[in-house]
């Protein structure tokens, strides 16, 4: 199995962290694992209680999970024409990505190299759900806080709240007091953890440019 990057994008709600995630599977010609919390209440109602949390939380495990297998399958060897001795390794195209513009594997001092590891972009982790846990029922459920040590995340991408709140059947917090809090909250805890992590700042334009720069930094690090 390929090691794959993983990239979690959080923050506030309304704060691009979905469009944000489209945008950067497209751009490196991946996928993007959405937030499981959408499908949930807007098939259940916005009425929902602290074991609903829990629920919420396991799903969105299982869905990171399955789009982690999409792309971070084994590499498979294809031959060139018999003219080429040396074959190409490519790496089987995902769900959502065009076939054409798969990453294409090379050899390199006997080495197989590939551009770039698999990237996956994940809409919501358990810090978030932690982040709602807390302020909305004043406690967290064990199991959020033991997959957060469990689960490893290789960058974290910070959304402000500098861009307009806009409505829509699921957003709670229109208040600019309450999304500072909730944004003080989520930075607060990336400074106390060791992952990488950059803030996404600006228009949406100049977000995708710092999420770039900072996916870019990673890969080559």
């Amino acid at each position: 199995m390929q090691e794959v990057k993983k990239i979690v994008v959080l923050g506030p709600e309304s704060t691009s962290k979905s469009s944000l995630c489209a945008l950067l599977a497209e751009h490196y010609k991946t996928v993007w694992c959405p937030e499981y919390a959408r499908e949930y209440l807007l098939a259940t109602g916005m009425n929902y209680t602290y074991n609903d949390l829990l629920t919420i939380a396991k799903g969105q495990i299982e869905l990171e999970d399955e789009y982690l297998e999409k792309v971070s399958g084994p590499p498979s060897i294809v031959h060139r024409p018999a003219s080429e001795n040396s074959p190409s390794l490519i790496i089987p195209s995902v769900s959502g990505a065009n076939d054409e513009k798969s990453s294409q594997w090379t050899m390199d001092d006997g080495r197989w190299t590939s551009p770039a590891p698999p990237l996956l972009f994940v809409d919501t982790d358990m810090y978030v759900m932690k982040v709602w846990c807390e302020y909305v029922f004043n406690q967290c459920h064990s199991f959020i806080l033991e997959k957060i040590v469990e689960r490893k995340y290789d960058l974290y991408l910070l959304c402000n709240i500098d861009l307009p709140w806009i409505k829509d059947e699921l957003r709670e917090y229109p208040d600019l007091k309450r999304r500072k809090e909730l944004y003080e909250i989520y930075k607060d805890i990336l400074i106390n953890q060791t992952v990488p992590w950059a803030e996404v700042s600006g228009n949406y334009e100049q977000r995708l440019h710092t999420a770039i720069k900072a996916v870019d930094a990673l890969i080559t690090s």
